[in-house]
């Protein structure tokens, strides 16, 4: 599914014309990115969180040259799926009730 087949879900799903579901997905995108991308988490209960995570510096291999190289450290985004999600594209089913971690 590409963003243009989420929107198509968001139109039928919250009953919204192509533009406002449109405005709707990218300002959730937006959203998410800005602050992740500021070192905050994004928590939605039932889906997952979104968070900006420290990669190490660490040691690689230049794949043509064998030559050993420093990889610097560097911030990167990362997703952390909820319970209820998790268990869905598991196949069990969910209890409403439940919240994640």
């Amino acid at each position: 599914m590409n963003k243009t087949d989420l929107i198509k879900k968001v139109m039928e799903k919250a009953d919204l014309q192509k533009k406002d579901a449109d405005n709707a997905v990218t300002a959730v995108v937006d959203s998410i990115i800005e602050a992740v991308a500021a070192g905050e988490k994004v928590q939605i209960v039932g889906f997952g969180t979104f968070e900006q995570r420290l990669r190490k510096e660490r040691t690689g291999v230049n794949p043509r040259s064998h030559e050993k190289l420093t990889i610097p450290a560097s911030k990167v985004p990362a997703f952390k799926p909820g319970k209820a999600f998790k268990e869905i594209v598991d196949g069990n089913s969910v209890d409403e009730n439940e919240t994640e971690e």
